[in-house]
């Protein structure tokens, strides 16, 4: 059962010019900023409401996001789904037939643990879900 949208993620090339960016259209700058070394990015996270919108740079030449960069561009990478149970919602999906990235999840920002759907799955679009201890 998903409870929300926790955030969209936004992969960029260059994270200052991106925070400069999305704070001229937030009206403020970003409320956290992190490193996810297991993820290799580094995260700002503007909140909007009830979610966030997360930018995400690259660390590593060989990471996801530099990857994703690399295939197609900066944009839109992810939407994150708040679930009360990883584990939980991890086995029903994956008895419905969605593919789950394997070695994709862990660790997320915050603390977080999270997890991917590969974006076959559901119509092109990478789905991220987040639990929150």
């Amino acid at each position: 059962m998903l409870e929300k949208i926790d955030h969209v993620g936004i992969a960029v090339r260059n994270l200052d010019e991106a925070i400069a960016r999305y704070t001229a259209l937030c009206g403020r700058g970003p409320d956290h900023l992190e490193e996810v070394a297991s993820q290799k990015v580094k995260v700002a996270m503007f909140d909007v409401g009830e979610s966030r919108v997360e930018l995400l740079m690259a660390t590593a030449p060989g990471s996801p996001i530099a990857k994703f960069i690399d295939k197609r561009g900066e944009g839109m990478h992810h939407i994150c789904f708040k679930v009360p149970n990883l584990e939980e919602a991890l086995a029903r999906l994956g008895a419905a037939g969605m593919e789950i990235i394997p070695g994709a999840g862990g660790e997320g920002a915050g603390g977080t643990r999270v997890a991917f759907l590969h974006p076959k799955s559901l119509m092109g679009v990478m789905v991220e879900l987040v639990e929150w201890d």
